[in-house]
Parts: structure tokens; C-alpha cells; sequence
């Protein structure tokens, strides 16, 4: 089973964000029904959720980078 790691764009109420958004997070397209994008969560395909959630995409990547290496040491020692 090959284990991902991902940083997924989220609205206010914790759900992904697929929509286009504008650099600010506010939808590109008004009538969308989008209501924004606040924050990016780790989430790994085995764990989940890992760490809390980033307001910022570049303060997630070093969680995502530490979780994933977490994973390759586990298979190192097995």
C-alpha cells in the first residue's frame, strides 16, 4: 500500500477547498458558492489529519516534510 502525504486546501468549516481561488483565498468566481479558502491541513492516507492547520501553504510544508520522513524511517526499520 503506497502511503500520501498532501497538503489540502480547507474552507473555515474544515472541508476541502477545490474551488479556484484568488491568491487572498477569496473564490475567483463569486456565484461558486465557495466561501474561501482560511487554511491548509496535512493529511496523510493512513493517519489523516496530521498537525494542526496552517493559515499560510509554505508553514505546512515542514509538518508534511516531518511526517512523511516519519514514515520512511518506520519502513527503514522494519
Amino acid at each position: 500500500m503506497r502511503i500520501t502525504v498532501e497538503i489540502e486546501p480547507r474552507h473555515a468549516d474544515n472541508t476541502l477547498c477545490d474551488h479556484k481561488v484568488k491568491p487572498s483565498g477569496k473564490p475567483r468566481d463569486p456565484a461558486s458558492g465557495c466561501p474561501g479558502r482560511t487554511q491548509f491541513a496535512v493529511v496523510c492516507s493512513q493517519h489523516g489529519d496530521v498537525d494542526k492547520s496552517h493559515h499560510v501553504k509554505q508553514t505546512a510544508e515542514p509538518a508534511a516534510t516531518e511526517h512523511r520522513q516519519e514514515h520512511r524511517a518506520a519502513l527503514a526499520t522494519r
